[in-house]
């Protein structure tokens, strides 16, 4: 039988639970349907005695547990993400942002709970990700960000701890490639260089927006298909700006002004959009960025609303640039 107490002991792992399923998954919705998942193999292991047996540390069970559910969810989206119309980029957790800094990203409800370091954080990380094998990115995500001992990532993987170490370390290259972007910045620098690159937009000053981009800044948009959007990556600070000046230049000829706030993205300091689309329509738009020596080195640009309808509303004084 399914006790309150056991009911509370679960909620008490759902937050860490999730993030590590958004973090596996890069899918919000995805994430939660793993973790409800978790929850009726529990209570269903509860139901017999020889399966609770087998319970003898519930967080490490959960995580087994979830983590297995997780793998084969990306197992069978490999085949969704390569019949996507254009640029993938993961669903965002946005979450308040104070001028106090960053606070919780979204999941665990007391941050000094979290596993999950500043350089772990981020649009960025998930971005990357996607370049794994469902193996690989089960073992980095498990180990690397959520420090699970490769003894227990071998019993998700049904391989040796030697496997799962070896899948871990292939991934941890993986993300550390010169060509991915990094984040490694503070709440304090974050918070100067998004107002830089603010400034630099709003006043359409070219040079401005080069400086606070790295040379090889990466920017990927994301609309499902239902406004236009590069369907490649746009890469280094040149391009990148010219294509941003278009952007911010159009958004703000095109019917109501554009307005924005600052958000935490995946954690992150970015900004929360919204504007006009040329043919009438109301769009809003996510962005994540990495920020590492002083610069961006990624902006993701979400504009799929199939991905931001738990996206809050607008707070209606917002401005842009916005405030800070």
């Amino acid at each position: 039988m399914v006790t309150v107490d056991l009911v509370a002991e679960f909620e008490a792992e759902r937050g860490r639970l999730t993030a590590l399923a958004h973090r596996m998954l890069g899918s919000r919705s995805e994430a939660e349907d793993a973790v409800q998942e978790t929850w009726l193999r529990y209570s269903g292991a509860l139901e017999d005695p020889r399966s609770r047996a087998e319970i003898r540390h519930l967080g490490g069970w959960l995580t087994t547990t979830c983590a297995r559910i997780c793998l084969d969810v990306l197992r069978s989206a490999r085949v969704r993400r390569e019949t996507y119309p254009g640029q993938w980029l993961p669903e965002p957790v946005v979450t308040p942002w104070s001028a106090g800094g960053p606070g919780p990203d979204g999941f665990a409800p007391d941050p000094a709970d979290r596993a999950v370091r500043r350089d772990r954080l981020g649009t960025a990380l998930l971005v990357v990700l996607e370049r794994l094998t469902p193996e690989q990115r089960v073992a980095f995500v498990l180990h690397d960000v959520f420090a699970v001992p490769f003894a227990r990532v071998a019993e998700v993987l049904a391989s040796t701890p030697e496997a799962a170490r070896q899948l871990a370390s292939r991934a941890r290259r993986a993300v550390t490639a010169t060509d991915a972007p990094r984040h490694t910045a503070g709440p304090a620098e974050q918070r100067e260089v998004l107002a830089a690159f603010a400034a630099a937009t709003e006043s359409g000053d070219l040079d401005a927006l080069v400086r606070v981009l790295a040379p090889d800044v990466v920017l990927i948009g994301d609309s499902g298909g239902h406004f236009p959007a590069a369907r490649r990556p746009v890469v280094g600070a040149d391009p990148v700006a010219r294509f941003l000046l278009g952007l911010f230049t159009r958004a703000g000829r095109y019917g109501q002004r554009l307005r924005a706030e600052p958000v935490l993205v995946d954690g992150v300091l970015g900004l929360h959009l919204e504007t006009v689309a040329p043919n009438g329509r109301p769009m809003r738009m996510v962005t994540g960025f990495a920020v590492h020596d002083g610069r961006i080195s990624g902006l993701f640009n979400q504009l799929n609303p199939d991905k931001l309808h738990r996206l809050p509303d607008l707070d209606p004084a917002a401005t842009w640039p916005p405030r800070w």
